[in-house]
C-alpha cells in the first residue's frame, strides 16, 4: 500500500507504525512534516515551510487557528507537490491538532483520511479551572472554546478519527464520536518490563546513587508544571523525606511550560523550591532534566514508588511505560489517569491537589511491602492485556483495512489468547458512521 503520513514533528506518535510497515516491507511511505533531522531509512520524508506563529493583528483568540490554517496551506502545497511527482497514497494517517491535513482532501479526492483527534477543549469537567490555585476568568471561556476551531473543520471534513484512551473520546460531542474509533497506543512490552534484579544492587545514574536498602520515589512529566501534578507532589515531599530517611526522589523533566499558565516568575521548579526547598533535605531530592530512555526505564524498573498526577487531560507515555514496567504506580483521583490506575489493584489512587494524601498514601505503600508486590503485578497484568504494542499495530491495522477496504498483509504477532488477550479496537458507528 502507499501511505502519506503527515505530522509537523516528523515522525510523531506514528515512529512504531511506520517502523512496522517498513519490516513488513512491499510499501510505499512518504511523511510530510516540519523541517527537522530526523530520518527512518526507507521514508520519503517531504517538508514543508514552517509557517510564522501569527500576525500581531490577529485577536489573541485566533491567534492558534490562524497558526493551524497557515500550516493546512503549507501542507496543500507540500502535497500538490508530492502528487506532482506521481504519489497518489492509498490511505492519509496524521494529526489534526495541527491543521496540516484540513485541505488535502482538496489534493487526493476520495483517498481516506485517518486523523487523530487528541482532545476536545471544554469549560466544565476537564482541564479549565480543575485547580482552583489557577482560576481562569470568565473573560478567557471564549479563547477555550475558539481552541476547537480546528477539531470542527476536521469533523466536517467526514472522515475517519481515531484517539487513544476512552476519556479523551468522550470528550468530543457526541455528534463528532460516531466518526472517532478508540485505539488504545501501546508499549514495547520487552523493553518496558520488570527487572527482578534491580534492587539488588546499587543504581547510579547522574548524581542520584540508590542503595539496594534505600527507597525510591520517581516522577516523571515533559516539564515540571502544575498540569501534571508537580507541586501537589513537591508539597509531599516534606512529609515523606522527614518520616523516611532512607527515602531517594528522582524527578524527571524539563523546565518549559507544555500546558497551563506560566509561573509569575522563573520555572515552575524554582517557584516550588522557593516554597518547600528549605522543608526538605535537597540531598536526596534530585532534578534529573530529560533522561536518555534507557535511563528512564531504569529508574522505573527501581522505583518504589511512582507517582503520577494529571489535570483531566491527555495520559503521557510514561504512565503507561510504567504500567508496563510493574513499578508500583499512586495517581491521582482524575479520569486521565483513573482508566489506567484502578485503585488498589494496578495502583493507588488519590486526590490530585492533597499534598498530605499524597505523603500519607506514598508512605503507606512503602510500609506494605506485600501491597506493593500486588500492585506491581497487577499493573504489569493490566498493560500486558491492554498496553500491547503488537494488539496496538494490529487493531491500526485493522482500522486502516476497514477504511481503505483493503487488505494488509501483518507480520506481527497474532494477538495473545485467553487471559492475556488485549480488547479489540472499538468499532466506528457507520451513521445513515480523534488525541496525544
Amino acid at each position: 500500500m502507499k501511505f502519506l503520513f503527515v505530522h509537523q514533528n516528523f515522525p510523531g506518535q506514528y515512529l512504531h507504525i511506520v517502523r512496522d510497515l517498513l519490516a513488513e516491507g512491499g510499501h510505499e511511505i512518504v511523511f510530510m512534516t516540519e523541517p527537522n533531522r530526523n530520518q527512518l531509512a526507507g521514508v520519503r520524508k517531504v517538508t514543508y515551510a514552517r509557517p510564522p506563529a501569527t500576525h500581531a493583528g490577529v485577536h489573541p483568540s485566533a491567534r492558534e487557528f490562524d497558526v493551524a490554517m497557515r500550516r493546512a496551506e503549507a501542507g496543500y502545497a507540500g502535497a500538490k507537490q508530492i502528487k506532482a511527482l506521481g504519489f497518489e497514497p492509498d490511505v492519509i494517517i496524521g494529526h489534526h491538532g495541527w491543521g496540516e491535513l484540513l485541505n488535502l482532501v482538496d489534493i487526493f479526492p476520495g483517498v481516506p483520511i485517518l486523523g487523530y483527534f487528541e482532545f476536545y477543549y471544554r469549560l466544565d469537567g476537564t482541564d479549565v479551572n480543575f485547580d482552583p490555585e489557577f482560576p481562569m476568568p470568565p473573560e478567557r471561556f471564549g479563547a477555550v472554546r475558539a481552541k476547537n476551531g480546528v477539531n470542527h473543520l476536521a469533523t466536517a471534513l467526514e472522515q475517519f478519527g481515531q484517539t487513544p484512551t476512552a476519556w479523551q473520546w468522550q470528550t468530543y460531542p457526541a455528534w463528532a464520536r460516531e466518526r472517532i474509533s478508540i485505539i488504545r497506543e501501546g508499549v514495547d512490552l520487552d523493553v518496558c518490563k520488570p527487572d527482578p534484579a534491580s534492587h539488588k544492587h546499587k543504581l547510579s545514574i547522574g548524581a542520584l546513587t540508590v542503595a539496594p536498602k534505600q527507597k525510591l520515589i520517581t516522577y516523571v512529566a515533559r516539564n515540571l508544571e502544575p498540569y501534571r501534578g508537580f507541586h501537589t507532589f513537591m508539597r509531599a515531599l516534606p512529609a515523606i523525606l522527614a518520616e523516611r530517611r532512607d527515602v531517594v526522589v528522582s524527578i524527571v523533566g524539563g523546565d518549559e511550560v507544555s500546558y497551563g499558565v506560566a509561573p509569575r516568575s522563573g520555572t515552575w521548579r524554582s517557584e516550588l523550591m522557593a516554597e518547600v526547598g528549605d522543608q526538605i533535605d535537597t540531598a536526596r531530592v534530585h532534578f534529573m532534566g530529560r533522561v536518555p530512555y534507557e535511563d528512564h526505564v531504569k529508574l522505573l524498573q527501581r522505583s518504589d514508588a511512582h507517582v503520577y498526577f494529571s489535570y483531566p487531560f491527555v495520559a503521557s507515555w510514561s504512565l503507561r511505560e510504567a504500567l508496563a514496567i510493574g513499578a508500583p504506580v499512586i495517581g491521582s483521583d482524575t479520569k486521565t489517569v483513573t482508566e489506567f490506575v484502578t485503585q488498589g489493584e494496578t495502583g493507588l489512587v488519590t486526590p490530585a491537589l492533597d499534598p498530605a494524601a499524597l505523603a500519607t498514601t506514598a508512605l503507606g505503600l512503602l510500609d506494605d511491602r506485600a501491597l506493593s508486590e500486588r500492585l506491581a503485578a497487577g499493573a504489569r497484568d493490566f498493560a500486558i492485556r491492554n498496553l500491547d504494542l503488537k494488539q496496538y499495530l494490529l487493531a491500526f491495522r485493522a482500522e486502516i483495512e476497514r477504511i481503505t477496504g483493503k487488505r494488509m498483509v501483518a507480520e506481527v504477532h497474532p494477538p495473545r489468547r485467553g487471559a492475556d488477550a488485549a480488547p479489540p479496537a472499538r468499532k466506528r458507528r457507520v451513521r445513515a458512521a480523534g488525541g496525544a
